[in-house]
């Protein structure tokens, strides 16, 4: 058998690399590169376009000057060949995206715009249901302010902010907080609610709808991508025996 990969002194044939991509469990990987080398493949890229992503990238990356670039490459360990095959299938996933679910967008954003909007909120969190309901009665009598409380008593790290958080996705918040706060209107305190081990004391402080800019379009594209992904890798059959990827 002749050798196809080699690696410091080590030397392996087809055979060794399959079965070293299933013990390192590798394999989802590299179906999903084939996928979407599948996906993309007959999107076209002209010279041009490929000149200005790879000015695109060298911009983002502040990599102004030749010598910045060529260190920066050889820092990689990558030729400006692969960097440009590299930017290339990134732009083609891009339009992709576009192609596949631009037209989708607004219908999305509207469906996912409760989960997208972020909130900024004050949070007080403790282990005794006693004492949340003990420093809620306080806060309504306003015996004490929202930031002292958090700062005294609070369990968690935002007792170092006071008990300030946010902006965050309401997405990514316990559920139950998310909901909690999507009904609260700006300056409302709500009661102690038991999350997990904790009781917290929650009040929202705003509400920031979220927006279908440029940024947010992108976010959603990479979403439905992602989904897409998904679903096309559980239809991928890997053949031990054959030792090829095969689709059922």
């Amino acid at each position: 058998m002749s050798t196809v990969l080699k690696i410091g002194e080590q030397t392996f044939v087809a055979e060794e690399i399959i079965s070293l991509l299933q013990k390192y469990q590798l394999m989802p990987q590299l179906a999903r590169e084939i996928i979407i080398d599948s996906a993309i493949n007959n999107i076209v890229c002209s010279p041009e376009e490929q000149a200005k992503s790879c000015e695109q990238f060298y911009q983002q990356q502040k990599l102004h000057s030749l010598q910045e670039r060529q260190a920066w490459l050889a820092k990689k360990g990558l030729s400006e060949q692969q960097l440009q095959e590299k930017v290339t299938r990134n732009w083609k996933i891009s339009q992709f995206q576009k192609q596949t679910w631009g037209h989708q967008i607004e219908s999305y954003f509207l469906k996912r715009k409760a989960q997208l909007d972020k909130a900024i909120y004050s949070l007080l969190r403790i282990e005794d249901a006693g004492m949340a309901q003990e420093l809620y009665c306080r806060l309504l009598e306003e015996e004490a302010s929202f930031t002292e409380l958090a700062q005294q008593y609070s369990q968690g790290a935002e007792a170092r902010t006071g008990g300030k958080v946010g902006p965050v996705a309401l997405s990514n918040l316990h559920p139950d907080l998310g909901k909690m706060l999507s009904v609260s209107k700006p300056g409302q305190l709500c009661p102690p609610s038991r999350l997990n081990n904790w009781y917290v004391i929650v009040c929202l402080e705003e509400l920031i709808p979220a927006q279908l800019d440029s940024a947010m379009e992108q976010k959603l594209l990479q979403e439905l991508w992602q989904i897409w992904l998904e679903e096309q890798l559980k239809t991928v059959c890997y053949n031990p025996v054959k030792e090829i990827l095969v689709n059922p």
